[in-house]
């Protein structure tokens, strides 16, 4: 629970205003509500744009130069906000449920994540014009959003053993390179208008950047339909393992800073900076991710099996010990005297939906009940760890980068699915709403297509 407790808070602390009491921003706000947009049948109001707004203020504070202009800026937060709903509604759709006692445990740990005490939260979050009940909302919607992934990684990515031997084959003493994308985006279904007018767009970014008059991670602000666009398009580092073909293709005869594209993908037009290189000498050894988790295990009947589990799941969100459930309860009888425990494994030692399972976790949290060959399980991820490889264990870790990839790919395209199928209006002003022509220079205004 460690990110999801140290994230939330970060955003719901954030809703505090740069400068000014609380209160008078609050009262602005409640001055200022309104329809923003609708998404399908729910609504996101102008004060909730604001709170994430003064966020980002927050996160950008003594570099707000690069930020994109803020009717852009809008656009952008706003398109977070549409795709959190509907990543919500998808998950309740699903039967996806957080219990008041998960609720619970989850704010507990927020508090004690930030050294506070129940009151003092609840005082700190009502200083930044917030109620409680705004605040178990926010950490409602965040954990049904981490479940809904969870539950798309169950048996979404397949790695074939062809794949891991082609990827071992080529190996050229573990390079990695750190890179960052603009990425321009173009519906499924698109006209060709449509693809025609993404083209242009981002013809004109690289445009703007072959002539300098802008720098690559401020363009990806100002531009930049990616989720990643406000963190200039950063990529991190990664190895060829973990980069899709279209860019590795080319990436390894690039300098640095030099950027290349566009390239034609399946979520639209992107360019690809290399920021710099760092060769296998200088590069980290490679490595597997371990995953500890402790699980419960349920036999037979499907139905009765699932629940039984949320029974017992149920159980441990209101307080029980995970471990003790598990003496009592589970089926499996390798790990049932030891409270479940796992020990430490590499995260497809158990098979890979298991494996995705623990991974989509955070700490101390309790998944589901989910489904494999050996029957039904409920478990609770305890740590996670990158080890250096063994030879033995090379390649399960290329196996795991490249599932990895897969999977991000794979997310992408469902999450700009779903937008497209979902009925969206945008009520930021009709200057907001329509399209702009391709930038010739870093002055104009952009605005993020969202899809």
């Amino acid at each position: 629970m460690t990110r999801l407790a140290a994230c939330l808070f970060a955003a719901l602390a954030g809703f505090a205003a740069l400068s000014g009491p609380a209160p008078a921003i609050a009262q602005q706000m409640q001055a200022l509500d309104r329809i923003v947009a609708v998404v399908d049948e729910d609504v996101i109001l102008r004060s909730e744009l604001d709170r994430a707004l003064v966020n980002i203020d927050r996160q950008f504070a003594g570099r707000s130069d690069q930020l994109p202009p803020r009717d852009i800026l809008e656009r952008q937060v706003l398109e977070r906000l549409v795709l959190q709903r509907l990543e919500v509604a998808r998950a309740s759709s699903m039967g996806i449920t957080v219990s008041d006692a998960e609720l619970d445990n989850a704010i507990g740990a927020i508090a004690k994540q930030n050294n506070m005490t129940l009151p003092q939260l609840q005082a700190q979050i009502a200083r930044d014009g917030m109620t409680l009940a705004d605040l178990r909302q926010s950490v409602r919607d965040e954990i049904a959003s981490q479940r809904l992934r969870q539950s798309f990684a169950q048996g979404q990515v397949t790695v074939s053993e062809a794949e891991v031997d082609a990827s071992l084959a080529t190996e050229t003493g573990a390079a990695q390179y750190h890179m960052a994308h603009i990425l321009v985006g173009v519906p499924d279904g698109a006209t060709a208008d449509q693809i025609a007018a993404a083209q242009k767009k981002v013809q004109g970014i690289k445009a703007a950047l072959d002539r300098h008059e802008i720098e690559f991670a401020a363009a990806a602000v100002r531009y930049s339909d990616s989720p990643n666009a406000l963190d200039g398009g950063d990529l991190g580092w990664r190895s060829l393992d973990e980069i899709p073909p279209s860019f590795a293709q080319v990436i390894t005869g690039m300098q640095a800073g030099e950027v290349v594209g566009p390239i034609r993908g399946p979520s639209g037009f992107q360019l690809l900076q290399l920021v710099e290189t760092r060769s296998g000498a200088d590069a980290a050894p490679a490595t597997v991710t371990e995953l500890k988790a402790r699980h419960i295990l349920v036999k037979g009947d499907d139905a009765a099996a699932k629940a039984k589990l949320e029974t017992l799941r149920a159980r441990i969100a209101g307080g029980a010990d995970f471990a003790q459930v598990a003496r009592d309860n589970s089926e499996d009888t390798v790990t049932r005297a030891a409270g479940g425990e796992l020990g430490w494994f590499a995260q497809d030692a158990h098979g890979v939906d298991f494996g995705a399972q623990v991974a989509a976790l955070q700490d101390g949290q309790v998944s589901a009940p989910f489904k494999t060959e050996a029957g039904w399980h409920i478990v609770q991820r305890e740590g996670s760890r990158q080890a250096v490889a063994q030879d033995d264990s090379r390649r399960q870790a290329v196996r795991e980068k490249i599932g990895q990839r897969k999977l991000e790919e794979q997310w992408d395209r469902f999450l700009r699915e779903m937008r497209g199928e979902a009925y969206v209006d945008i009520r930021l002003g009709d200057a907001a709403a329509a399209p702009a022509p391709a930038p010739a220079s870093p002055a104009p205004a952009v605005p993020a297509s969202g899809g």
